[in-house]
């Protein structure tokens, strides 16, 4: 049972008792680190919060005695981000968050293969145009377009050279299409045991067959993207496709810690939830980022939420977690319209576009081809039962499934990583060299995508992706080479022929808020080691040689069609600009709030959840959550002048002070 009383007391304890010294409470700065789903539950009144609470170093125990001792029951606990997933009092939530060792206080939250229960790919999917009958032939062109032979051949990489795929998901179904590579799986809805492979649900299994399906079943008219590659599978997923996300941080964990004997270099996240929080604040964000210091490639799916449920129209800042995480690579959705020429592909409307929600990082990476494809299925999956719309076969009968979404795109990409590090790996016969980091892979893919028409870079990132330019840039990289060197072996024209036409690359790589173009990714950089965090500050200060350009700055702020385009999250619009530059806030009744102008000093990221405002700024220094005082709603946090700030009914915004923690009433309210 768990105890109503303060927790303060137990924490107080168990500090004196391991020698710590508690700092002083900081009450500005303790609902900042309560994320949004946490605060939505509590204030629908739940006795208990299922939660993770991230700790700074060297206090996970402190944490874990002063629950014990409080009789909050530990679910979990997970040392790579210095966490434990606990049933938490509610009335113990702020309380803990007000501990200056305390880093975070986030929701245990459901994550789907679909990324959001209420916005699915298998929505997107059941609209797709059908041929008249139930079951349909698509002609496969995913590989052609991807500038591979539709069947690979002698010469062509396969990630056969013990290539590893992890593939964190709802499972993978044996057959002969992964016949003898499925050299691992674990069963983290039962705790991570290990077993055989199964897939009740049936999306991990289409996931794996884009990735490496051998396509032996269909008389390889369906190949996966590298069909010898090895594959673990992780099942975080259940029946039904909903997993915790501290099942899937103990699966990203449990990977980061045995690479080396799993021989895996690549993470499939084709699953996630909305952004509650800002990057440093997410448990599975930091797992993620943790899993790529460590030298694992991690791909994420976008998500589905690029376009408004209502009425169709396009919108932004609709990242889902951890698709957020700066060091991963973020895999939007493209529509190839089943033809290898990329001339008529256009970004998936239902592709989530950037900026990510709080910390406005431009997102996505890249896209890649994700609508309408076929791969492997279980016919007795949840499924395949579910859509029989989407059934297709192979010419010589092989039942196959067809689905659309970011997940599907995320995969794709994860077999072309797994290519791309075969090309690098056999690039240098005879000779040992260092693999390509997390940070270089993805510059590789930027630099070598394709650029698509029409698309801004926070709706494409900087392009399709491109198997065979990628392929051809990593076998000529001699990473060996001294840092500062060249290291590029021969030169490339820059383009690559898909189908009959050849086609440009991008040339350029997306850091930070800043395009960057030239020679970046021919010289050995410090930014594509393991030390640097994608776009970070820290990155940003290097010096790239005088052959490197800023070719667009500010991306975030600067892209018209942003602001030009209402920003959709849910019912309600959020940021949209007025005639003269202001950011209107509020709900779609046209009841706005006009909060700063188009720099990156005074925009302000947030939500709309029931009637209130959930407040982030730009730099996620100042989250304010719309919780009541005395009828208002609160902000919590400052501003630059130390001032704090009340909101009342739809059109007052009221600067007060604070007085020991709180805000004081204004007058005349």
């Amino acid at each position: 049972m768990i105890s109503s009383r303060s927790l303060l007391p137990s924490l107080l304890g168990v500090l004196l008792l391991s020698a710590a010294q508690p700092a002083a409470a900081d009450s500005k700065s303790s609902d900042a680190k309560v994320d949004r789903a946490v605060h939505d539950s509590l204030q629908l009144g739940a006795s208990t919060q299922s939660v993770i609470i991230s700790v700074k170093p060297g206090y996970r125990e402190v944490l874990r005695q002063a629950l014990r001792q409080h009789g909050d029951v530990i679910k979990s606990e997970h040392p790579l981000i210095d966490a434990v997933a606990v049933e938490l009092h509610s009335g113990d939530v702020y309380e803990l968050a007000n501990q200056p060792w305390v880093e975070s206080v986030a929701a245990d939250s459901f994550v789907y293969a679909k990324a959001d229960q209420t916005n699915s790919e298998f929505e997107s999917i059941q609209n797709v145009e059908q041929s008249g009958s139930s079951t349909t032939t698509l002609r496969n062109t995913l590989r052609a377009t991807l500038g591979l032979p539709s069947v690979a051949g002698p010469g062509t990489p396969t990630g056969v050279t013990g290539i590893g795929v992890a593939i964190v998901d709802s499972g993978i179904s044996p057959s002969d299409n992964f016949a003898g590579r499925i050299t691992g799986f674990y069963d983290f809805t039962k705790n991570g045991q290990p077993t055989a492979p199964f897939d009740d649900y049936g999306h991990g299994t289409h996931i794996a067959g884009l990735i490496g399906s051998s396509g032996k079943l269909s008389n390889y008219e369906y190949q996966g993207i590298a069909p010898g590659v090895r594959l673990v599978g992780f099942k975080v997923l259940d029946h039904n496709g909903r997993g915790k996300t501290s099942d899937v941080i103990k699966a990203i964990e449990y990977i980061a810690a045995n690479k080396d004997k799993l021989n895996v270099h690549i993470v499939n996240l084709s699953l996630g939830h909305p952004i509650y929080a800002p990057a440093k604040y997410d448990p599975l964000v930091q797992a993620v980022e943790k899993a790529s210091a460590a030298g694992l490639i991690v791909v994420t799916s976008a998500g589905n939420f690029g376009a408004k449920q209502t009425t169709g129209d396009p919108g932004y800042t609709g990242i889902t977690s951890p698709c957020n995480s700066p060091s991963a690579i973020c895999v939007g959705s493209a529509m190839t319209k089943d033809t290898i020429t990329r001339d008529d592909d256009v970004v998936a409307p239902y592709s989530s576009r950037g900026p990510a929600w709080f910390d406005g990082y431009a997102k996505p990476d890249v896209v890649a081809p994700g609508h309408n494809l076929a791969s492997d299925t279980n016919v007795s999956s949840y499924l395949y039962n579910l859509l029989k719309a989407n059934h297709t076969q192979a010419k010589n009968g092989l039942p196959m499934l067809k689905l659309s979404g970011t997940s599907m795109a995320a995969g794709v990409t994860s077999g072309v990583v797994a290519v791309m590090l075969q090309a690098h790996n056999q690039s240098l016969v005879g000779k040992q060299h260092k693999p390509l980091t997390p940070n270089l892979a993805k510059a590789l893919l930027e630099y070598s995508a394709i650029p698509l028409a029409g698309a801004d870079y926070l709706t494409q990132g900087a392009g399709e992706i491109n198997a065979r330019g990628a392929m051809e840039l990593a076998a000529t990289i001699d990473t060996d080479k001294r840092l500062g060197s060249w290291w590029l072996g021969i030169g490339n024209s820059g383009a690559s022929l898909i189908g009959t036409q050849v086609y440009p690359w991008s040339r350029h790589v997306i850091w930070g808020d800043a395009v960057l173009t030239g020679n970046l990714v021919y010289v050995n950089n410090i930014v594509w080691g393991t030390g640097i965090v994608w776009g970070s500050v820290a990155g940003a200060n290097i010096v790239w040689g005088t052959s490197v350009s800023v070719g667009a700055a500010n991306i975030v702020w600067g892209t018209a069609n942003v602001w030009a385009t209402n920003i959709v999250w849910a019912d309600r619009v959020i940021g949209q600009q007025d005639a003269l530059g202001n950011i209107l806030w509020g709900t779609i009744s046209g009841q706005n709030i006009v909060w700063g102008t188009l720099d990156g000093q005074n925009i302000v990221w947030g939500t709309v959840v029931g009637q209130n405002i959930v407040w982030g700024t730009w730099d996620a220094q100042n989250i304010v959550w719309g919780t009541t005082y005395r009828g208002y709603n609160v902000v919590l946090g400052t501003n630059r002048d130390g001032e704090a700030i009340l909101w009342k009914g739809s059109n007052d915004i009221v600067w007060g002070t604070t007085n020991g923690g709180l805000m004081s009433e204004p007058q005349g309210l």
